[in-house]
């Protein structure tokens, strides 16, 4: 019998979905993403004969590592498809089959160079305290486009001459923001369009309805993984707003950004690290200083190589947030959690988890909407026994350390969602199974 199983980030994103993806694909037919585009960034190590191999993923899904998987990509996504040739042709170089396994809605708008010089223009304008932290790479002007009802769109590159007619109206709308907002240079039509009718050639094979593609696949019994980019407190609508990312990052968009029906989604898994991070602008209240050798949060941002796979920027690093998980949990409604980088706290005498908030002299245990009001909470600490042994490449929950044993737990009690998986390094089988998110009834 099959089941569709929701893998969404629990925090400010980076929390290592990337590996936990691909090391659930042995059960699943499929990967779909459904939001987000090239901003997101997912790493995984890949051990074979004893060579460890290391893929840096943006659009193409987790799942494209491993032999067999075929990979969705949903009409919930901005495609940049100069990037995504690009990243097919680095993973074709590294003897992956990825043409025959990658397939892509027509639905999916389309990234132009306009957009991603919009994008940065404005980052560059905002003052320093207003500056959101954008990727830069034109998610959210394309969003933008989307909502408005004149992106372009993948169907569109079928029919090149209605193609350009399209494409000669937005372009008119993007050069006037830049030129007359922005004080920037304008774009080419024709070189656009020209790169378009290109770049379509290579795209056309690969796309396909996909939701008829997950439907078909579950009524054959199949499973099928839904792939969460950034991380639900970026949600444009349930995050810290306006420091957040232009699309829904929360579970119920794998429906809405695949064409699956709710009721088709089986179980939420939230992957949630030992520790929080934020990459970019925005209030952070378990925040630690990351820049002083021989504290919690320099360790936390060097062991655990804390820098955006797509930015490059270093991440900001705190104690666990029980607060802001309690949010994601309410509104992902998670199934269960996956806690990783667990081996990062390894060593610190003693490790904090936030358990709630204070705001204007009153206790708070589901974070404030907006991000002034966040920006005002005061984090309230608990203090436990850090441990002294390892948990790095640990694979049984009984040869963790007890001290990482009993922080585990307080985390289940305090959030009030089982751990059912702990993620103890980056290579798939560096992972400690309690109970299999496919085999739960």
């Amino acid at each position: 019998m099959k089941k569709n199983l929701v893998v969404i980030g629990t925090q400010w994103g980076d929390e290592g979905k990337g590996k936990i993806v691909d090391w659930l694909t042995d059960h699943a037919s499929a990967v779909v993403r459904f939001q987000g585009g090239h901003n997101a960034g997912h790493t995984l190590v890949i051990e074979t004969n004893g060579v460890q191999k290391e893929y840096k993923l943006n659009l193409i899904p987790s799942g494209i590592v491993r032999e067999g998987v075929e990979c969705l990509i949903g009409n919930g996504v901005v495609l940049d498809i100069n990037h995504l040739i690009s990243e097919i042709q680095t993973l074709e170089d590294d003897n992956l089959d990825v043409r025959n396994r990658l397939f892509i809605s027509p639905g999916c708008p389309l990234i132009l160079k306009s957009h991603v010089l919009i994008d940065q223009a404005r980052e560059e304008a905002r003052s320093t305290e207003k500056k959101i932290g954008t990727t830069g790479k034109g998610i959210g002007p394309a969003y933008e486009d989307k909502v408005a009802r004149r992106s372009i769109r993948v169907y569109d590159l079928f029919n090149p001459e209605a193609l350009k007619e399209k494409l000669t109206d937005l372009l008119s709308h993007h050069n006037f923001i830049l030129e007359q907002q922005l004080n920037a240079s304008p774009v080419n039509v024709d070189e656009i369009y020209n790169n378009l009718v290109e770049c379509a050639e290579v795209i056309k094979p690969l796309v396909t309805d996909i939701s008829k593609k997950i439907y078909d696949l579950n009524q054959a019994g199949e499973n099928v993984l839904f792939e969460g980019a950034q991380g639900a407190l970026l949600d444009i609508d349930h995050g810290t707003y306006p420091f957040v990312t232009s699309s829904n990052c929360v579970a119920g968009q794998a429906s809405a950004g695949s064409g699956t029906g709710p009721n088709q989604l089986d179980y939420i898994l939230g992957i949630t690290k030992a520790y929080t991070t934020r990459v970019g602008g925005g209030p952070f209240p378990s925040e630690l200083d990351i820049d002083e050798p021989g504290t919690p949060g320099y360790q936390m941002s060097d062991i655990g190589k804390e820098y955006g796979t797509v930015t490059k920027r270093k991440r900001r690093c705190g104690w666990f947030d029980a607060v802001a998980l309690k949010r994601s949990a309410m509104v992902n409604g998670l199934s269960g959690l996956c806690i990783t980088k667990l081996d990062v706290l390894d060593g610190l005498d003693e490790i904090k988890i936030c358990t709630h908030y204070e705001l204007d002299g009153k206790a708070v245990d589901i974070p404030p909407l907006g991000a002034e009001d966040v920006s005002r909470c005061k984090p309230q600490f608990i203090t436990m026994d850090g441990w002294n042994g390892t948990t790095f490449r640990v694979k049984k929950w009984e040869e963790l350390p007890t001290e990482a044993q009993n922080y585990l737990q307080k985390i289940e009690e305090v959030t009030g969602i089982p751990i059912h998986i702990v993620s103890t390094g980056p290579e798939r089988d560096e992972t400690i199974l309690i109970e299999h998110p496919f085999e739960i009834n």
